[in-house]
């Protein structure tokens, strides 16, 4: 298990099981291409130029020049490179992949920087916007884009991973940068506390995504993702109340 399966299996079992089998491939995003792109730049300059050829077309027009989302990004990846504390958050050893178990489960998680001697580990986000507010159901409330895309469960799951492998505890950041023009930016952290909620919702979830992925139960669809919508046979009529539950 990793977090990016758990997160994709919360959204819709159905998907994530139709795309471990291979039965379905969610296409490509220009906002997907984007974000490896920006974390690429990271990396090392070996693996931005080895992401820019892999996806050349992508990036580039054939007349010369970037997209305007990668000219963005561009945009992006400067302003951190230029800001030294956001620099300084993003030191450490690169792409890091560590193994560990949790409620019994084996897990893998992959992480942006981790940096031994402070005893602390970053991820970088991009977003639309810094203060966007998002409704989510989990929490029952509004939220910021670190709730709404599960980036503190994300961080709890990292952090006891990483206590597994080293003994003690690291402190989790999140350098983010928008979007927007020009980009925002931050340097976000955690309140620890917070964590306990969510490794409960993991431990709570867990057992259902297990059963479907090793087929012992019929997983469970969203009814409105693509997948869903791709493979959806009508048996019966619905009420028009039910289109906004």
């Amino acid at each position: 298990m990793s977090v990016s399966q758990f997160k994709s299996a919360m959204q819709c079992e159905a998907r994530f099981i139709a795309e471990l089998k291979g039965e379905f491939i969610r296409p490509s995003s220009t906002a997907l291409i984007v974000g490896s792109y920006t974390h690429a730049a990271f990396e090392s300059d070996q693996a931005f130029t080895e992401f820019c050829e892999k996806h050349h077309d992508s990036i580039f027009k054939s007349r010369g020049g970037k997209y305007a989302e990668f000219e963005q990004a561009d945009s992006m990846i400067e302003t951190l490179k230029n800001d030294r504390f956001a620099m300084f958050a993003l030191d450490g050893e690169k792409e890091v992949i560590l193994t560990g178990e949790l409620f019994g489960v084996h897990w893998k998680i992959k992480i942006d920087s981790i940096h031994h001697n402070r005893k602390s580990f970053s991820d970088l986000k991009t977003t639309q916007c810094l203060y966007k507010r998002y409704w989510s159901e989990k929490y029952n409330k509004y939220v910021s884009f670190v709730e709404a895309y599960d980036y503190v469960l994300q961080m709890a799951v990292y952090r006891e991973i990483i206590y597994q492998n080293t003994g003690q505890y690291y402190d989790p950041y999140l350098v983010t940068v928008t979007k927007e023009t020009p980009p925002d930016k931050e340097i976000l952290e955690f309140e620890i506390p917070d964590f306990d909620f969510e490794l409960e919702y993991v431990k709570t979830l867990l057992p259902s995504i297990i059963e479907a992925k090793n087929s012992s139960k019929e997983p469970v669809r969203c009814g409105k993702c693509e997948y869903c919508r791709m493979t959806k046979q009508l048996t019966r009529t619905i009420k028009v109340g039910y289109l906004l539950e």
